[in-house]
């Protein structure tokens, strides 16, 4: 099968791709810039035209639509990536009479909830729902693995910081999800053109409290860490900080929120997923240690000021 990737260079995107070219398919990567490890056939896109991503559609059985952000930089906002560019992808599949959309999306979307990350998801959602096309969204929580935003951040911030600050004064539970399970029901959905006009959740088998979580990484790092409990407000002007000095910030604002109310569920009802396609990887020391990038602390180069 032919394969559209958007977003096919980013951390889910690219994992993805390398399990579907593995197979054979051919996958075709959408996203702004590519990358030393991108194989497959590339274009170079923004999402803001639907006649270029209606070529790039061409001949395609599918389009898995990866692209998202998780905070706001210059033109770069929630509306015109999550919003303006699911439309666009979705004009773009009914014109190059593409058979199939699946989409990611997020396991607490939802409308008027105060969170432009949230809403955008939601609102990409009822896009695809009422596109007309068979569709797939997946609403994952938090995913880890190679490439990740939350073991590379995690463990430098580990070789970096003598003390690790807990978001908010109580716990809160998440379910992490390994890519490899992750890109499996992408698959399903993809190849098998399972879970027809669904959404459905995504979550790993296991709950653990962010602390339980911190502890397993610093213990395959070989870091201790004292962790201490902070208001969420403190956060919240800590990641507004971090936007605007770091290139990829160590907490984002999309994120504290995300993490002050737990990723365990979906807010909203979601279809069941199939027992063949539930994740089974636990988030254990193999599996972290599978997923951790080059051991280190932050350095200048991790500053917006020397890209």
């Amino acid at each position: 099968m032919k394969i559209a990737i958007t977003g096919g260079t980013g951390f889910i995107g690219s994992h993805l791709a390398q399990r579907l070219a593995a197979e054979g398919h051919e996958v075709v990567i959408l996203a702004r810039t590519s990358n030393r490890a991108c194989e497959q056939r590339f274009v170079s896109i923004d999402l803001s035209d639907s006649n270029v991503l209606a070529e790039a559609f061409a001949g395609c059985d599918a389009v898995a639509h990866c692209a998202g952000i998780n905070r706001e930089i210059g033109a770069q906002t929630y509306q015109k990536v999550h919003v303006e560019g699911t439309r666009n992808i979705i004009a773009a599949a009914n014109r190059a009479g593409v058979k199939k959309v699946v989409v990611m999306s997020f396991l607490r979307a939802r409308p008027a909830c105060g969170s432009p990350y949230h809403e955008s998801k939601w609102a990409a959602e009822e896009i695809v729902r009422n596109s007309g096309l068979d569709f797939t969204i997946l609403r994952a929580g938090v995913v880890y693995g190679r490439g990740d935003h939350m073991l590379d951040h995690l463990s430098h911030a580990l070789y970096t910081f003598p003390i690790f600050a807990m978001v908010g004064m109580t716990e809160k539970a998440i379910r992490p999800l390994a890519v490899e399970d992750l890109t499996r029901v992408l698959r399903g959905a993809l190849i098998e053109n399972r879970l027809k006009y669904q959404t459905v959740a995504v979550t790993g088998p296991e709950e653990l409290t962010l602390s339980e979580a911190v502890n397993r990484v610093a213990g395959v790092t070989g870091k201790k860490i004292r962790m201490v409990r902070v208001p969420v407000a403190f956060h919240y002007l800590l990641a507004r900080f971090l936007e605007m000095i770091m290139k990829t910030p160590l907490v984002a604002t999309a994120q504290v929120r995300i993490l002050s109310e737990g990723v365990v569920e979906s807010y909203l009802p979601s279809d069941p997923l199939p027992y063949d396609l539930r994740p089974t990887r636990r988030f254990t020391a193999d599996q972290i240690r599978s997923g951790l990038p080059r051991p280190g602390p932050f350095t200048i180069h991790d500053l917006r000021c020397c890209a």
